[in-house]
């Protein structure tokens, strides 16, 4: 006796949950910095054209997958095209397992930055100084995984709830407080003095930095900053119902994740300019660099603890999307109850997460192939397996499944669609050309 598949309570909640699982990490931490670090204005340019490029299109490949099937990676595919092409399914559910090993240490750490803001561990310090608290923590064998564990808790907490009442409510709630989050700061940090030549560094296009680098880090960030190739959209598209105006909510959708990034970008690289600190700081900018930028502002410590929350928010969306991957499968394939899976799942990455956690710090001197855990997972993962991932879903979406995708966005047979034409162009060509530079910028890096 089959079980009757969960759907979105509303059309809503679907777009905030969708919005939820893209929105992430990628958006708030890595944008800005990879902004900073490649030209900001040309870069934000380069991307935001990649999004609309191709990003779109596989946002919509993914979740016309997803909806067409009702079923979790690794059953669409099967369903759509037989076992062998299930492969691609599984692969994606590998991949949303691995990066959560990673993911769930990493957003740890911004919750451990909400109660440093709180207790003002960073008041009045400079960038060297943080910079050696902040590698003292990740260095720590236990203080990192309490947070992590803190993390994996209330990440599990939400999809037991289940779809509607679980993931979808809790999006509900989370989403519009981060956007309320990103306004205020951004609108703080654009009137700070000084800021406006962070503006107009992030604003305006500076052709002349634009190098490789660029190209290659803006088609990448719009590619991972959409949660592409790791089964989310496909999964959450499996609970859509058939009714709901497919290209029109993903565009939403895409709109909403893409918002984010500009915001974030806003937040961060005015306040570093107003502060007089460097735009390039690579990864460290959030957790080394921001806390010197609220420690000169008037307030600062508020605006940290909102900035750390807001972190954190997006983490935790993104995670439970990702969790989702893994939870579906269990109970579609496996016949595993929600709750069994949730809790079940979560633990056995958590223990992968330890020695990722430990990699900072007691195990650092243990590397594969020059690689940490931590720097493993995420190569494995970003570099290789996403892109594989994407690409494959692309070219079945394009080739394989050709006019039926097609189909597959329809809500109801008579609806037009005038850019199907174009949709599947991107997907047969584009898409994996773009897809392809990623693959091979991670190989040879």
């Amino acid at each position: 006796m089959s079980v009757q598949r969960e759907h979105w309570g509303s059309r809503l909640g679907f777009i905030l949950a969708s919005a939820g699982s893209a929105v992430g990490l990628g958006n708030v931490w890595k944008f800005p910095y990879m902004a900073g670090t490649n030209g900001g204005g040309a870069f934000l340019v380069i991307y935001l054209g990649c999004v609309l490029f191709f990003g779109l299109a596989l946002v919509m490949a993914e979740l016309a997958i997803g909806r067409t099937t009702q079923s979790n990676p690794v059953g669409a595919f099967r369903k759509l095209a037989g076992r062998h092409w299930s492969v691609v399914g599984g692969l994606g559910v590998a991949t949303a397992f691995i990066i959560l090993s990673f993911y769930i240490v990493v957003a740890g750490w911004t919750l451990a930055y909400v109660v440093f803001m709180a207790t003002d561990t960073f008041g009045g310090l400079g960038v060297e100084q943080n910079t050696t608290i902040f590698k003292d923590f990740v260095a720590s064998p236990i203080q990192p995984l309490v947070y992590a564990a803190v993390f994996t808790v209330l990440m599990i907490g939400v999809v037991m709830g289940g779809v509607s009442s679980g993931i979808e409510r809790a999006s509900k709630w989370l989403m519009p407080l981060l956007f309320v989050l990103l306004i205020v700061l951004a609108v703080r940090s654009v009137t700070l003095p000084g800021a406006m030549e962070g503006v107009s560094f992030y604003l305006l296009p500076d052709w002349s930095q634009v190098t490789g680098a660029t190209w290659g880090g803006a088609v990448s960030q719009a590619f991972f900053s959409l949660s592409l190739g790791m089964g989310a959209m496909l999964t959450y598209g499996s609970y859509m119902s058939e009714e709901q105006n497919l290209p029109r909510d993903a565009s939403i959708v895409v709109g909403l994740d893409t918002l984010v990034a500009l915001l974030a970008g806003l937040v961060i690289l005015p306040a570093v300019f107003s502060a007089g600190l460097e735009p390039s700081a690579g990864p460290g900018l959030t957790f080394m660099t921001l806390p010197a930028v609220f420690a000169q502002m008037p307030a600062g410590a508020i605006f940290g603890i909102a900035f750390f929350v807001l972190l954190a928010i997006a983490a935790l969306t993104s995670a439970v999307s990702l969790l989702e991957v893994v939870v579906s499968y269990f109970v579609d394939e496996k016949g595993f109850s929600r709750a069994g899976a949730s809790i079940g799942a979560s633990l056995v990455i958590f223990m992968i997460g330890v020695p990722v956690s430990l990699s900072q710090g007691l195990w650092s001197d243990i590397t594969i192939g020059g690689k940490n855990f931590l720097d493993l997972a995420d190569f494995m993962t970003s570099s290789v397996m996403m892109p594989i991932g994407g690409l494959f879903i692309a070219l079945f979406a394009g080739w394989f499944m050709g006019p039926r995708a097609v189909e597959a966005l329809k809500s109801h047979p008579a609806q037009s669609m005038p850019l199907a034409g174009l949709w599947l162009f991107i997907l047969r060509f584009i898409a994996p050309l773009g897809i392809a530079w990623i693959l091979l910028q991670g190989l040879l890096g």
